[in-house]
């Protein structure tokens, strides 16, 4: 795996700082941002359920239409320096929050590891244990909820 610009650039670089392409090479592939959430009526909790968004290859952990997902999936966030502490749903191991909060990326991270499999194998990632959105309806996403 290639590391852009430089060996540990997110330990040189703030969030803000870093270029597009570090800016993605961030994102470690586990897909936990694209399980559909919602919150809790009674406890005001933020629930994560085995579905995922429509575009997430189950599998791969990737999305399947990057370029094109806003378009597609008009609810997708776009992760930005200025609003990654601002969004509670965001995984506790996810390398944009880490960082964000000054944190070091975990050993499983792909820019770590030098290797994209180590997310999987650690098993931080969401492979093979989605359901895809269109299998289930809105009204029942709370039968899907995750421990």
């Amino acid at each position: 795996m290639n590391k852009p610009c430089g060996e540990s650039f997110w330990r040189e670089k703030t969030l803000a700082e870093m270029t597009a392409e570090e800016w993605e090479s961030l994102c470690d592939g586990c897909g936990q941002c694209c399980l559909k959430k919602f919150i809790d009526d009674d406890t005001d909790e933020i629930l994560s359920t085995q579905v995922a968004c429509e575009l997430l290859d189950g599998h791969t952990c990737r999305c399947c239409d990057y370029n094109n997902r806003h378009s597609k999936v008009p609810e997708c966030v776009v992760l930005t320096p200025e609003i990654i502490l601002t969004i509670a749903w965001i995984p506790e191991s996810c390398a944009y929050r880490v960082l964000a909060e000054g944190r070091e990326l975990a050993w499983w991270h792909p820019l770590v590891s030098g290797d994209p499999e180590t997310v999987h194998l650690a098993g931080k990632s969401v492979r093979d244990r989605t359901i895809p959105a269109g299998h289930v309806h809105p009204d029942d996403l709370q039968e899907y909820v995750t421990g």
